[in-house]
């Protein structure tokens, strides 16, 4: 199993910045990606991007590819990243960090199954 634990959220005004970290422990060699989801209040979980742990090859979703968001991984501090810029009031949501475990590699390191979730962490953007 992976444990995971996110960590960085907090309340930011419009235009701001925050970065989320995610940190890994278990069975750290069983990882394949590991990727970010967030969830705002009343809403589905949506993918936000995906980085693969070996390669540190990254993916945005679509919905947020005109965004200065970036995602980066650490697999010597079994840390992956969500730097989160230009911060808007629509990005507050609940972020959560997710790994997929090499028994999935057979599809695209930013698609689904992902295996283990984290807790999450607030993000809070005010206007």
């Amino acid at each position: 199993q992976v444990e995971l634990v996110e960590s960085g959220g907090g309340l930011v005004q419009a235009g701001g910045s925050l970065r989320l970290s995610c940190a890994a422990s278990g069975r750290i060699s069983s990882i394949y990606s590991m990727g970010w989801f967030r969830q705002a209040p009343g809403k589905e979980r949506e993918f936000v991007g995906a980085v693969a742990w070996n390669g540190g090859h990254t993916h945005r979703a679509d919905s947020v590819k005109d965004r200065p968001f970036r995602i980066s991984r650490d697999n010597v501090k079994n840390i992956m990243y969500l730097q989160l810029n230009d911060l808007k009031p629509e990005d507050t949501a609940v972020y959560y960090c997710a790994t997929k475990t090499k028994a999935y590699s057979d599809t695209f390191f930013y698609e689904d199954p992902f295996d283990y979730w984290g807790q999450g962490t607030q993000v809070t953007v005010s206007f």
